[in-house]
């Protein structure tokens, strides 16, 4: 049972370091979004994380605000399998808000909480749904793309 624990928190600490290589986890950066937030619903439950209390939520989520402000960063340095694991990043959210596509510096707010914004020029017009699904991931270069799924239509973007 201890080791389903520490696998469980190995995975949740990878996905926050993921998310920290990458910059802000949220629009506001004066609040820890906490492990709900930065897991999907499946992955939530699928990780057994469901199952904690809220007590126990808000514990872990105190320890990774600690962890990450500390151990995170040396990890993400030194240990093979959190740079493997940041250099592999990819992830499926939706954009919030009004999305009519890009025209150069477009700012992008995720359903996770995340902001991203237009690392290169370009212009597409979005006739889709208002709150398409995209994916985040790098392209061969190691820079990070966004694409719109329904699309197939990519862009360049950059954490904001």
């Amino acid at each position: 049972m201890k080791n389903t624990k520490k696998r469980q928190i190995s995975l949740v600490a990878v996905i926050v370091l993921a998310g920290l290589a990458m910059g802000s986890l949220g629009a506001d950066d004066k609040a820890f979004p906490g492990v709900k937030r930065l897991m999907s619903e499946e992955d939530f439950e699928a990780s057994g994380l469901g199952k904690l209390s809220a007590e126990e939520i808000e514990a872990l989520d105190a320890w990774l605000l600690r962890y990450t402000a500390g151990d995170a960063t040396v990890l993400q340095k030194s240990n093979k399998e959190v740079r493997k694991a940041t250099e592999e990043y990819e992830f499926v959210s939706r954009i919030t808000g009004e999305f009519n596509g890009w025209s150069g510096k477009t700012v992008f707010r995720l359903e996770n909480g995340q902001v991203w914004k237009q690392r290169l020029d370009g212009r597409y017009r979005h006739r889709g749904s208002p709150n398409p699904e995209v994916r985040i991931d790098r392209n061969w270069l190691g820079f990070y793309r966004m694409t719109v799924i329904e699309s197939g239509r990519s862009v360049g973007v950059s954490p904001r």
